[in-house]
């Protein structure tokens, strides 16, 4: 049996505010990995066209829903670059809302639960402003080559965060019927 990482690995025991993350992409990357929904591979979707490189590792959170018809994205913040489709505990600590070709697409942030470099940290408030500056500018400029618009709207704390963690895992509850 062949398991998709999307629809076979659990969200989390602690879920809200610990999840599995599945990364997709490593820190400091230019190529864009994506998951083939179908087969649960990763493919390479692009290299990104601009001059820029993943700011955190980035993935998403197994068995959650979104109304861009994908997983709930998760920027996971580490000392290390993790492989692709590893899954790493991930404390939700804030998200950034984000408007992406015109729809909702949210990204979780989350620090990594066994990396003593950044697991103390509880709420983005704690996070370097330079980093939060980093990140918004990361997701303003990454598709502009493309000739596509990505509006960075407000980066929010862990409780709004959360709540959407709650919805998306609801949400891939109705839609795909799991309990």
């Amino acid at each position: 049996m062949n398991a998709n990482p999307w629809h076979d690995v659990p969200y989390g025991e602690e879920s809200p505010r610990i999840v599995n993350g599945i990364i997709e992409i490593p820190k400091g990357s230019r190529a864009k990995y994506e998951l083939d929904k179908e087969t649960g591979l990763l493919k390479l979707d692009r290299v990104l066209f601009s001059s820029v490189y993943y700011p955190a590792n980035y993935g998403f959170i197994p068995q959650t829903y979104c109304d861009d018809k994908d997983p709930l994205d998760i920027l996971v913040i580490s000392q290390v670059k993790i492989v692709p489709l590893c899954m790493v505990e991930a404390k939700v600590i804030g998200v950034m809302r984000m408007i992406d070709g015109g729809e909702a697409d949210d990204k979780i942030i989350a620090v990594a639960q066994g990396d003593p470099s950044v697991s103390h940290i509880e709420d983005i408030s704690q996070l370097p402003e330079h980093f939060i500056s980093e990140m918004r500018n990361f997701f303003e400029d990454y598709k502009k080559l493309e000739h596509k618009t990505v509006v960075v709207e407000e980066f929010q704390d862990r409780f709004v965060a959360e709540q959407i963690v709650i919805k998306a895992i609801q949400d891939y509850k109705d839609v795909f019927g799991k309990n």
